[in-house]
């Protein structure tokens, strides 16, 4: 695990310079920085989505996986835990959200197909490089968005942890069944979620974006019956 180890870690290191940095930045400059870096994380999700290559099981995968997440009620679990940091790790700024930023850094971080792809790596074989590779680009995110999204950016290194840790350690069971067709459909419903993040930092749209996160493993199982 210790390509998760130093991607947590950059995160960690990349907010922490971006609260600095941030320190006297007037609202208004904060508000458009986050009206820029949603722009950029959309690009980024209509860039993954043109990975995927079957519209079915891209639209069977976000319907059975919503339906999972929905009934695991996901988003209201995270929003939860991102409630208690709201409380335990209290932003002096009054139009900074802990909670907000903990949930959009985490979706950010823990939705693509590196996170896959690298902690299978590193489970499998011992090799980090995909992760290190990663931890750079998470560390440089991790210091622009907290410039506006505050200490929830840091705070999301504990998912990234459990999330990329679990698929490391579930490595040798996953394996076998994540072909390349696979990952490429598992980026694609992955990116969808991350326009959907998108939407939801220009405040256009109040998506439940944990609710469909399970859907990003279901190419998984309907690569075995289609």
């Amino acid at each position: 695990m210790l390509g998760t180890v130093v991607n947590a870690g950059a995160i960690i290191l990349g907010g922490s310079i971006g609260l600095v940095l941030k320190k006297g930045l007037p609202k208004r400059f904060g508000n458009q920085v986050m009206n820029g870096l949603a722009l950029c994380v959309l690009y980024i999700g209509i860039s993954g989505t043109l990975q995927a290559k079957n519209v079915l099981m891209l639209i069977l995968s976000m319907v059975i996986g919503t339906l999972i997440g929905e009934l695991l009620d996901l988003d209201e679990r995270v929003t939860q835990l991102g409630n208690w940091l709201e409380n335990k790790f209290k932003s002096k700024d009054e139009y900074v959200s802990i909670s907000e930023g903990f949930v959009s850094a985490s979706l950010l971080f823990c939705v693509g197909a590196m996170a896959i792809v690298g902690a299978l790596q590193d489970g499998l074989k011992g090799d980090t490089s995909i992760l290190y590779t990663k931890a750079m680009l998470d560390g440089i995110s991790a210091l622009i968005f907290s410039t506006s999204l505050g200490v929830g950016v840091i705070l999301s290194s504990v998912l990234v942890l459990i999330y990329q840790g679990g698929i490391t350690f579930l490595a040798s069971l996953m394996a076998p069944f994540l072909t390349d067709m696979v990952i490429a459909e598992m980026t694609g419903v992955g990116s969808l979620l991350i326009i959907g993040l998108a939407l939801n930092m220009l405040r256009m749209t109040n998506l439940k974006l944990m609710n469909f996160v399970p859907a990003i493993f279901i190419p998984i199982l309907l690569s075995l019956i289609m």
